[in-house]
C-alpha cells in the first residue's frame, strides 16, 4: 500500500511541475514588452493593411528605416541601467556603475531562471580592483530589475567573473 501511494504522489508532483513550467514558458505573448512579443505581433498581422492603406510589410519596412534614426535615441541596457542608478543609487553605487560597459539579458525574464551579465572595465578578476564595486553593481542591478529567481553576474574587461548577486 505504501508503494502505490508513493507512485501516485510522484505522478501528481510531476504533473504540477510540468504544468507550472508550461504555464510560465508560454507567457511571452502576454503583457510583457519583451522582444519576442512585438515580433510575434508583426508575424500575426500577415497580409493586413495598416491604417494608411499600406501593406503591413511596407509599414514594417518604413518602421525599420525610421528605427535607424531612433536606434540612437533608444538607450541600450547599459545606458538604461546607468540612468536608473544615477537617479536612484547611492554615491558609491553611482561611482561603481561608471565602470559598466555592457549589460546583457536584463530584458529577457521569465521568473524561472533569469540570468543577466554586466561587463565592466575593471581588470584583475575576482582578486582585482573590481571585486568590491562588483557587489555594489549587483546590488544596484537588483534595485533596477526584480525577478523571483534571478542571478546577475559581473565580469571584468577580460571576461573573468568578479562578482554576482540575486535580483
Amino acid at each position: 500500500m505504501g508503494m502505490k501511494t508513493k507512485v501516485a504522489l510522484g505522478a501528481v508532483v510531476g504533473l504540477v511541475v510540468i504544468g507550472a513550467v508550461s504555464a510560465n514558458s508560454g507567457d511571452t505573448e502576454g503583457g510583457s514588452g519583451g522582444k519576442g512579443s512585438s515580433a510575434s505581433a508583426e508575424r500575426q498581422s500577415g497580409d493586413t493593411k495598416a491604417a494608411d492603406g499600406k501593406d503591413a510589410k511596407d509599414a514594417k519596412d518604413a518602421e525599420s528605416n525610421d528605427s535607424a534614426g531612433k536606434g540612437a535615441e533608444k538607450a541600450s541596457q547599459a545606458e538604461q541601467f546607468k540612468a536608473f542608478v544615477q537617479k536612484n543609487g547611492s554615491p558609491q553605487e553611482k561611482a561603481a556603475v561608471e565602470h559598466v560597459t555592457k549589460v546583457q539579458g536584463a530584458d529577457e525574464q521569465n521568473d524561472i531562471l533569469d540570468a543577466a551579465d554586466v561587463y565592466t572595465d575593471f581588470t584583475g578578476g575576482i582578486m582585482g580592483e573590481g571585486a568590491g564595486p562588483a557587489k555594489l553593481i549587483a546590488s544596484a542591478f537588483a534595485d533596477w530589475k526584480q525577478s523571483k529567481n534571478g542571478l546577475v553576474t559581473v565580469y571584468d574587461a577580460n571576461g573573468e567573473l568578479i562578482g554576482n548577486g540575486k535580483f
